[in-house]
């Protein structure tokens, strides 16, 4: 009987090599080499290749995208208008984080637009059914198919040819022409191939649920997220109802952009100003708080962001970042020391972005500075008061980029004071009814705000 032949495929980049490595040489990761049976191809349904033949491009006419609402109107921000018809879309989450309960809603809002096609290989029918009640889902041409093998739902989408199909999810499916176990690098590779082949064909918009590593990435290989269209992220903390949907890439809109929901007793809720939101709480301003505006695609935000400082007791100060990088926060305690002489060697400093959301431009280094410089001296900022930079490690504040549409947001939500680069401020065309301070160094932040 003749031997079976086998290949290692790394379960990171999909990588393959005759025999075991413990280091991936693509991807540079240890111990992701999975042992699989090689299979024969089965042939293709055309025999006879079809003549390839290149296009001049300049003479080709380019085409309206066409699109369909989702019934968010933050969905659509994300997805840049809609769903594309014939579009691939993938959407990644922790469990629980409300993938399904946001992907039922889009069904029952597209309704009249055409069927529906729900697949699901990790609930059953009456489990669907429950939630559907519980959201109050009454769409008549939600269909659903408990199936797994892909082979039996490309069938079902050929013969329904629904407007949209869901997949739930992409680690659960499997095929016959693969050997190896769900969820496997060359299970979900060949799936995905297989679903995009058959929704292209016939112009079908597909949403894909991914699964999350501990890492937060999507399960599976790499190369999942290149053949899609687009890639969401529905992040949340779990002790916090507010959940934000992130586009990551998008072929047919701008990526970064994102999306705020609550998750309610009746599903996923939109919030259409989440700066007023994050900042609800805030009726007084205590020492070691202040408001700071960052951008999250072209949408700017109003954030808190709160530092507290107390002395350290084992004689190691510790640094805590909740919601920044923990990196950044060590370097501008550093130039906080070295530059302005706040004596911060024997200090534990905690800084938390309040709400849950995760911040990582630059332009939050000044209100992470003046939030310290203010807990550490205890000494309130002035309330109304915003403060935008990127501080660099000489002390100077660096610009920012869309300074404009940060003030306007702070101007709408009533605040009065706005700290800015003095080289943003020499450059607004624009007048605005709050005052806005242009500041150059650290030093000179600290004389303004009253901080000695």
């Amino acid at each position: 009987m003749a031997k079976e032949k086998t290949v290692f495929v790394c379960s990171e980049c999909g990588y393959e090599t005759p025999k075991w490595l413990g280091k991936c040489p693509a991807c540079n990761q240890w111990n992701t080499f999975y042992e699989e049976k090689l299979t024969k191809q089965s042939g293709s349904k055309y025999e006879k290749k079809k003549e390839a033949v290149p296009m001049v491009l300049n003479k080709l006419e380019g085409k309206e995208i066409s699109r369909t609402s989702t019934g968010f109107s933050e969905l659509d921000r994300v997805l840049g208008g809609g769903l594309v018809k014939g579009s691939l879309v993938l959407l990644g989450g922790e469990p629980g984080i409300g993938k399904s309960t946001l992907i039922l809603q889009i069904c029952d809002k597209i309704k009249g637009e055409g069927k529906v096609l729900y697949v699901s290989g990790e609930e059953s029918a009456e489990q669907i059914k429950l939630r559907a009640d519980r959201l109050g889902i009454h769409n008549e041409d939600i269909l659903f198919l408990g199936e797994t093998d892909i082979g039996l739902i490309e069938g079902v989408i050929v013969k329904e040819n629904p407007k949209l199909v869901i997949i739930d999810s992409i680690q659960t499916m499997y095929s016959d022409e693969i050997t190896s176990a769900p969820g496997s690098v060359s299970q979900v590779r060949e799936i995905t191939s297989k679903i995009m082949r058959v929704c292209k064909e016939n112009a079908i918009t597909t949403i894909i649920i991914g699964h999350v590593t501990k890492d937060g990435n999507i399960a599976g290989p790499r190369v999942l997220e290149h053949m899609v269209d687009t890639v969401l992220y529905l992040e949340g903390e779990r002790y916090f109802s507010y959940r934000i949907l992130r586009g990551v890439k998008n072929r047919f809109g701008s990526t970064n952009e994102i999306g705020m929901f609550e998750m309610q007793e009746k599903g996923m809720c939109e919030i259409l100003n989440p700066s007023s939101i994050l900042i609800s709480e805030r009726e007084e301003t205590p020492p070691g708080s202040i408001i700071i505006a960052t951008m999250e695609g072209t949408r700017p935000l109003m954030v808190e962001i709160q530092s507290l400082t107390s002395t350290s007791v084992f004689g190691i100060p510790k640094r805590t970042a909740n919601g920044m990088d923990y990196n950044r926060l060590t370097l501008l305690i550093a130039v906080l020391e070295k530059k302005v002489g706040l004596n911060l060697g024997n200090q534990d400093v905690y800084i938390n972005v309040v709400g849950g959301i995760k911040l990582n431009e630059p332009a939050i280094d000044l209100g992470v500075v003046l939030a310290a410089a203010s807990s550490y001296k205890n000494i309130p900022i002035p309330k109304g008061t915003v403060a935008i930079g990127e501080v660099g490690l000489t002390g100077e504040i660096r610009s920012v980029n869309l300074i404009e549409k940060r003030i306007k947001e702070a101007e709408k939500l009533g605040f009065t004071t706005c700290i800015i680069p003095e080289s943003n401020k020499k450059l607004l065309k624009e007048t605005y009814k709050l005052d806005i301070i242009g500041v150059n160094d650290i030093k000179d932040v600290m004389k303004k705000m009253g901080i000695k």
